[in-house]
């Protein structure tokens, strides 16, 4: 079988599994584990923020960044299949008390008129924007800069605090020629996830102010997120820096290669995800008798992943088999 459902189906590499194994570690929860201390140094630095705090999941990451900006009762807004709000589980009215608003938006980009649309500054401050780049949903899109920078200059106007899901910041990155920094420091918070495109077999990181991530670590020990010799999982993510971040690109070239082999646009293919368009719910079915698993995008469509483990053979044997189950379809 060819697995394209998600790029969280990447394994360690062999040379990952030994930088994990010879990692200097100590006890995180005394701040004192060098790898995991190094880690956040890095990443803060990288990302363009003053402070960093490394945790288990990008969920914990995005949840832990919400409760240390908001006030409960307050608003939450986001496209509306923005990843926050479909995929983890109600967390931010669990966790924050916050309402959840959803809107509609091309490419899932919140404009500044959405953002006016919900958030009224006589609310006072307390409320976020949460904004996902790249944007799951709508297939892997990349955010233009000025667009994002308007719709967060919109939110801060209403007295809002604005937080980037950069869950796949780095296949934006190296897909746009851009430092992540460019998006990143448009957000009083960011999230990064290791476990995704970048190979590692989990963490990710939530960037942002000294005050924030201060406040972060409370919501990391509330959440059960709090570790001991993490520096074994970071070691991880530090390799996958130095080795995982440029190869995206191979990702996404394999990417457009199979939409043109089935029939698609590869014009629309911005990173590593190509969207399979499934009328009839039964593409999927089709698609795993003829050797390939696909993931689910949104109501309507598949989704088909590149990732470090698909290699070339393998988007040949996905264009043979894919090919005349979308001769329908397209």
């Amino acid at each position: 079988m060819v697995d394209l459902r998600s790029d969280t189906l990447t394994k360690p590499t062999a040379a990952m599994l030994a930088a994990m194994a010879s990692a200097e570690v100590g006890d995180e929860q005394y701040l004192e584990d060098p790898t995991t201390n190094e880690l956040q140094r890095r990443t803060a630095e990288l990302l363009g923020h003053e402070a960093a705090l490394f945790l288990p999941t990008a969920t914990m990451a995005n949840q832990a960044a919400l409760r240390a900006q908001t006030t409960p009762g307050s608003v939450l807004l986001a496209e509306e299949r923005t990843h926050v709000l479909v995929y983890e589980w109600g967390g931010p009215a669990v966790h924050s008390g916050l309402i959840m608003r959803g809107v509609p938006a091309q490419a899932g980009r919140v404009r500044p008129d959405d953002v006016a649309g919900v958030l009224d500054p006589d609310l006072g401050p307390g409320g976020i924007v949460v904004l996902e780049n790249t944007h799951r949903s709508s297939g892997g899109r990349i955010w233009p800069l000025d667009d994002l920078r308007a719709t967060a200059g919109a939110a801060r106007e209403r007295g809002a605090a604005v937080h980037l899901d950069g869950a796949r910041l780095f296949n934006a990155s190296v897909a746009a020629g851009i430092e992540p920094s460019a998006w990143a420091t448009l957000a009083d918070s960011v999230t990064i996830c290791f476990s995704k495109g970048l190979g590692c077999p989990t963490g990710a990181i939530l960037a942002g102010s000294a005050a924030l991530i201060e406040r972060a670590w409370e919501s990391k020990y509330l959440f059960g997120g709090a570790m001991r010799q993490s520096g074994v999982l970071a070691a991880a993510a530090l390799y996958a820096l130095d080795h995982h971040v440029d190869r995206l690109d191979e990702d996404h070239a394999r990417a457009r290669r199979l939409a043109e082999g089935i029939g698609l646009d590869p014009a629309g293919v911005e990173t590593n995800f190509v969207a399979i368009p499934d009328p009839d719910g039964d593409v999927e079915a089709r698609a795993a008798d003829a050797g390939v698993l696909l993931g689910h995008l949104r109501p309507g469509w598949l989704r088909a992943v590149t990732h470090l483990d698909v290699g070339d053979e393998d988007i040949d044997v996905a264009i043979a088999a894919l090919a005349p189950q979308l001769v329908n379809t397209v």
